[in-house]
């Protein structure tokens, strides 16, 4: 049969504003590199007047901030592992928090705290309300804006909760990487390295994430539900982004109790969170098991997909199988084929919500001839039936023959129209 490109059946209704993605992309990427020449330029200066190298303290203060985003990106990743977002948006997501959020904070809040915050309230209560009111709005509104961008242009990434919060997360931690490079290149001239870092990248890394998470709940809520109150939501989140930030950078002015008091308020928000996304995950694997078993009858899906869709073990476990039949191809096209079934489910649970989309067949059809090119690759052309690997008992798994398949496309058509044209194999 001719190959169909997978991944640009998968990707091609994703990236129908591909260059909306690319713009922003750009942007952030100028910004930040533009962002990192001010920081070099800083640590030559600082280098010059200490009498230090100054290009050992930026190569310091860049590995240190290096190991919290190291460490954060991937924990943030796992919350959302049945049905992953695109890598080029979450990376979008990082970069515009890296670039154009810290740029336009780092501008805002210089001219605010000397044009309006000091000559307004004096050097002491100023410096006060500059960290804890004027600071968390700026940069909660520069990382903010991403999430509202995506909503406008890429809202059917957004099915969950847990979706708006991994938007947030990367953003914050972008933010959270160039600023902390700022941070460290400082304490490296001043000697306070060490406990900077302990503070910024072992106590407390998840500080930006946690504030920003509360926009992307508010804009994934936006994105699933309809009526006046979403409109409403994203602006909620954002306030309550900016209390939490404003709350941890005033306690400093109130010594360890005021500390201890705002890291437990984040640390019962970072458990909300982890429920939400728990709760989001029992609802995905709900409509995988209410709206897949309606395929059953086109092949390309079969009780025991549903079983091993269901959980990450058993799609860990299918992968594994599909690796030792068709090497790393099989273990790729397994993963597609688990991404693509379960965006099918979700798009079913988004019509069922009530939002309309005209190009639902179009979308449910791209994801079906996924489905079907994925399964042809990780059977490796095997001559009949296979039992899957993580089939609990011997039974017969669905899979078909290529003599079998148009008979099963007619049956199917036949019950409901479920079968994209461009999803059926050569008859060769």
């Amino acid at each position: 049969m001719p190959r169909l490109d997978s991944k640009a059946i998968l990707q091609g209704r994703r990236s129908r504003h591909s260059m909306t993605l690319l713009l922003g992309i750009t942007v952030s990427l100028v910004c930040m590199c533009g962002m990192l020449g001010y920081l070099w330029l800083l640590a030559m200066a600082g280098g010059a007047a200490a009498g230090i190298d100054g290009a050992t303290g930026f190569a310091v203060a860049v590995v240190a901030a290096v190991v919290p985003a190291g460490i954060l990106v991937p924990l943030i990743l796992m919350l959302d592992r049945i049905e992953p977002e695109p890598g080029w948006v979450l990376f979008f997501a990082f970069a515009w928090g890296a670039g154009v959020a810290v740029v336009a904070s780092l501008l805002l809040n210089t001219w605010g705290l000397a044009n309006i915050t000091v000559p307004l309230f004096g050097p002491d209560t100023g410096s006060l309300v500059g960290t804890a009111v004027v600071v968390p709005l700026v940069e909660e509104s520069a990382k903010g804006l991403v999430l509202l961008i995506l909503l406008w242009r890429r809202r059917h990434e957004i099915d969950t909760f847990t979706d708006g919060v991994v938007y947030a997360g990367m953003v914050a931690t972008g933010f959270a990487f160039t600023e902390n490079i700022l941070y460290f290149l400082s304490a490296f001239f001043d000697g306070t390295l060490m406990a900077t870092f302990a503070i910024r990248g072992l106590v407390a890394p998840l500080g930006h994430p946690v504030y920003t998470a509360m926009i992307g709940i508010g804009v994934a809520y936006a994105a699933m539900h309809r009526g006046t109150a979403r409109m409403f939501a994203p602006v909620a989140g954002w306030v309550l982004a900016v209390v939490l930030h404003g709350m941890w950078n005033g306690s400093a002015h109130f010594g360890w109790s005021g500390l201890g008091l705002a890291y437990l308020v984040l640390f019962a928000v970072l458990v909300g969170i982890l429920a939400l996304a728990a709760h989001d995950r029992r609802g995905q694997v709900a409509a995988i098991g209410l709206h897949l078993p309606a395929y059953v009858s086109t092949g390309l899906v079969t009780p025991e997909d549903i079983t091993m869709l269901s959980s990450l073990g058993g799609r860990r476990k299918a992968r594994e199988w599909a690796a030792r039949k068709a090497g790393p191809k099989g273990r790729e096209a397994m993963r597609e084929y688990q991404l693509a079934a379960t965006e099918l489910a979700l798009l079913h649970e988004r019509r069922d919500a009530g939002f309309h989309q005209d190009d639902w067949k179009v979308r449910r059809d791209a994801f079906l001839a996924l489905m079907h090119v994925a399964r042809d690759t990780f059977l490796g052309r095997l001559p009949g039936p296979v039992v899957p690997g993580w089939a609990e008992k011997p039974t017969d798994s669905g899979f078909l023959r290529r003599a079998d398949f148009a008979h099963v496309i007619a049956q199917a058509r036949a019950q409901q129209d479920y079968v994209p044209r461009h999803g059926r194999p050569d008859p060769r």
